[in-house]
């Protein structure tokens, strides 16, 4: 008995010493290297199947100033990532409807983009906020937003519903279906 029990003790300890020196040097940064952790960023600040995410840094001598510049980047960051997957969208929306109007569908479907964004932007919401203030005494905003991405398909159909061109062929299952494909994509990312 107290032989299996060295023997067992051994091993766990040798097992233990294994996968400490296994994560220990999988956690270290290579040498003349050191890990920057970011605040209000990483995989809980990404864009999902759900919420467009963004976020930014702003850096001011005033406070104000370095939240309005991380807010407006986040901003700026939010509204490419939108617009790029509602062209993906529309695009394949109106190749899958097969419309004889393609081209004046597709520009409609910009303008009503621009104008959701511009609107839709303003009901975005912060989901993290982090004041630093440097040495050289200059404040830095860590910021990350957020739109639900059902409110803006919401928003789609509310603009579409009521647009008399695009009524015709609008078929809001179909542009819904094709919305969750494009957002399921930038989950899998």
């Amino acid at each position: 008995m107290k032989k299996f029990t060295y023997s067992t003790l051994m091993l766990v300890a040798l097992g233990g010493a294994f996968l400490a020196g296994c994560k220990s040097s999988k956690d270290k940064a290579p040498k003349g290297e050191t890990e920057v952790v970011v605040p209000c960023s990483g995989p809980d600040f990404f864009t999902s199947n759900k919420f467009f995410r963004a976020n930014s840094i702003g850096q001011s001598q005033d406070q104000v100033t370095s939240k309005k510049k991380a807010l407006a980047n986040a901003r700026a960051e939010l509204a490419a990532s939108i617009q790029t997957t509602v062209k993906a969208v529309t695009d394949n929306y109106t190749n899958s409807r097969e419309m004889n109007n393609k081209e004046e569908v597709e520009e409609r479907f910009e303008q009503l983009n621009r104008e959701i964004v511009d609107q839709k932007l303003t009901g975005l919401k912060t989901i993290c906020e982090k004041l630093m203030k440097s040495e050289d005494g200059s404040y830095k905003t860590y910021i990350a937003i957020e739109l639900s991405a059902d409110d803006l398909v919401a928003s789609y159909n509310e603009k579409m519903s009521k647009d008399d061109r695009l009524k015709i062929d609008y078929d809001y299952e179909k542009f819904k279906e094709t919305f969750e494909k494009e957002m399921d994509k930038m989950s899998n990312k």
